[in-house]
């Protein structure tokens, strides 16, 4: 099965353009595709409730959050998520358990005529076999998240029970646009017909954007931010322990989270106000405080999260955290300040399409660093990237692959020194 399973993934690869591989060649504009494939599938879509995950950051954080708490509470529930770090299985899971590799096989065998007929993308052929899947599996549930902006991303085919919108920031603005009112414009894409919306943060230029598509639609929209405030108490290499608020009032005290960041705490309120807005949809068994907790204190196990603020080794201390764009990086960037450190060693490597100048300028000019290209064709060579950095007073070498500049910062840290590997989502699942 495994020579199978890989034929398969390479025909995916190859045969179809993969944005997160190869950039803005794999983009398409248009809900065409995704449309006639699930038509030919039998709109899977359609066969289970859904909710749908848009914006800049914290997309993957907030759906690991809620597949968590409904698996607390007993449900089947799909999770679809993207890019992958190391498996491309990791797109497709229900209750934390990877898609079969025989079903991938399974479902792209079988229809390779319908996909030279409708030329899909990677992206569009992974959607569909992700809806596909959780159909055939009966899911009670599903947690969608967009790719790539919202309105004419694949997966804003669904009609869900509810629409999420965690925070803008500038990313991909080649196709979403160079504004931040622009991108909200397209993340508000998701935004149906009185389906409640959840808007993670609210922002000056963009609250303004949401509201009036919210208003437009007749969908009630609540910000998140208004309505939860995570404290962070204490926190250990295993939870972070949070006093939870909501509208100013103490509704949890010393909460266990299994999750770490600063960052994290947008994320969490934005899903725990989900579940508020969840539990007065009619015909709904509401999710109760015990369950949440149980969710919350078991995410990763459950939802099989990783790659977020993930500590791979101790004495160094190794940190690695997926955080690619600007609005991310400055948050993870401000927490790694705050570790207690004797040196700080930084593994950077960036993709070809990000606009260098503004991310370059968050790091810090004290850290040493070990610059290296990501192993796939949008990676931005160490070359280039260790000129661009110096023009910013990073200092450091260059290595031939994201493990030796790993091993070098190894070999120059100390016991008590932090290593943080980061830039980009595949730089990370190298290490992990």
């Amino acid at each position: 099965m495994s020579k199978q399973y890989q034929q398969t993934l390479d025909y995916l690869y190859t045969q179809l353009p993969m944005y997160q591989r190869i950039g803005s060649a794999a983009f398409k504009k248009d809900l065409t595709n995704i449309t006639v494939l699930c038509k030919a599938l039998g709109q899977p879509q359609k066969k289970y409730p859904s909710i749908h995950i848009a914006g800049t950051n914290g997309k993957g954080s907030t759906a690991h959050t809620l597949s968590a708490i409904f698996q607390a509470k007993g449900l089947k529930v799909g999770l679809y998520t993207s890019p992958h770090y190391r498996d491309f299985r990791e797109r497709i899971k229900i209750n934390g358990v990877y898609i079969a590799k025989k079903e991938i096989v399974a479902f792209v065998e079988q229809r390779k005529d319908l996909f030279e007929k409708i030329k899909p993308s990677f992206f569009e052929i992974t959607v569909a076999m992700a809806f596909y899947h959780f159909a055939e599996s009966k899911v009670d549930i599903a947690i969608i998240e967009t790719g790539l902006g919202g309105r004419l991303d694949s997966t804003n085919i669904i009609l869900p029970l509810l629409s999420v919108i965690t925070n803008i920031s500038f990313d991909h603005q080649q196709f979403l646009g160079d504004t931040l009112p622009l991108i909200a414009g397209e993340k508000a894409g998701i935004i149906k017909k009185n389906v409640p919306v959840i808007i993670g943060e609210e922002q000056q230029e963009t609250k303004v954007v949401f509201k009036e598509k919210a208003k437009k639609m007749n969908a009630p929209i609540t910000f998140a931010n208004r309505t939860y405030r995570f404290e962070l108490v204490n926190t250990s290499l295993h939870y972070s322990t949070y006093n939870i608020y909501r509208r100013g009032k103490l509704m949890h005290e010393k909460i266990p989270i299994n999750i770490h960041g600063p960052f994290q705490q947008y994320n969490l309120a934005t899903a725990l106000t989900a579940i508020d807005c969840y539990n007065k949809l009619p015909n709904i068994d509401v999710v109760d405080s015990k369950t949440i907790k149980k969710g919350l204190k078991n995410l990763k196990t459950l939802s099989n999260f990783i790659g977020r603020w993930q500590i791979i080794d101790t004495k160094p201390t190794v940190l690695c955290d997926s955080a690619h764009n600007v609005g991310g990086l400055k948050i993870v960037l401000k927490q790694v300040k705050e570790i207690p450190y004797k040196k700080l060693h930084i593994v950077l490597g960036m993709v070809n399409d990000k606009s260098l100048d503004k991310v370059l300028k968050l790091f810090p000019k004290e850290a040493r660093y070990y610059f290296a290209k990501a192993n796939i064709p949008r990676g931005l060579d160490a070359s280039i990237l260790e000129e661009k950095a110096a023009a910013f007073g990073l200092k450091g070498r260059r290595y031939s692959t994201v493990k030796n500049a790993l091993k070098a910062a190894r070999r120059h840290a100390e016991e008590k020194d932090l290593i943080y590997v980061g830039g980009s989502t595949f730089v990370v699942a190298e290490v992990i």
